[in-house]
This record gives C-alpha cells, sequence and structure tokens, in this order.
C-alpha cells in the first residue's frame, strides 16, 4: 500500500479542494462529525462536489452530481421520518 508524505501535496491536498485557509477536507469533517453514515456520506458528497465544481474543469458535471446526493439525501430524511415520498 502507498504512503503519502507531506511532500504529495497535489496527491493529498489538490488546488481545486482548497479555499483559502479553509480545506474542503475540514470543513466536511466538522459538518459531518454530528451525523449518522448515511446522511454523513450524502453530505459528504454534495459538499465535495460543490466545493471543487469551480476548480477542477468539469462544473455541469460536478453540480448535478451534487443535485443527485441533494436528491437521494432528501429522501432518506424522508424515509426517517417515515415519509413515503418529499
Amino acid at each position: 500500500m502507498a504512503s503519502y508524505s507531506a511532500n504529495d501535496d497535489e496527491a493529498v491536498s489538490p488546488r481545486h479542494y482548497q479555499h483559502g485557509e479553509i480545506e474542503t477536507i475540514d470543513y466536511i469533517l466538522a459538518v459531518c462529525r454530528s451525523l449518522d453514515g448515511d446522511e454523513a456520506a450524502l453530505v459528504t458528497n454534495i459538499l465535495k462536489y460543490v466545493s471543487r465544481y469551480r476548480g477542477k474543469g468539469t462544473p455541469k458535471r460536478d453540480l448535478a452530481k451534487a443535485a443527485w446526493y441533494l436528491q437521494r439525501l432528501q429522501k432518506e430524511v424522508c424515509k426517517k421520518q417515515g415519509e413515503e415520498e418529499c
């Protein structure tokens, strides 16, 4: 298994996940800390795709993925609240 060192900045911390002094991973961990597994996974992907849509070169695709995960999150929340449809 490959290991990464602090010198592998682009592999560990690519530019499209850096916003000033805040890295996307740090924000995701702070937001998702109190969420359960399914919700945390979905919110993680929403935040990931929204945060990088302008920096990675695939804005339409990244926003479409974020929208898909948001719709899935909405379904999960409705299901937990006992609703068939939202």
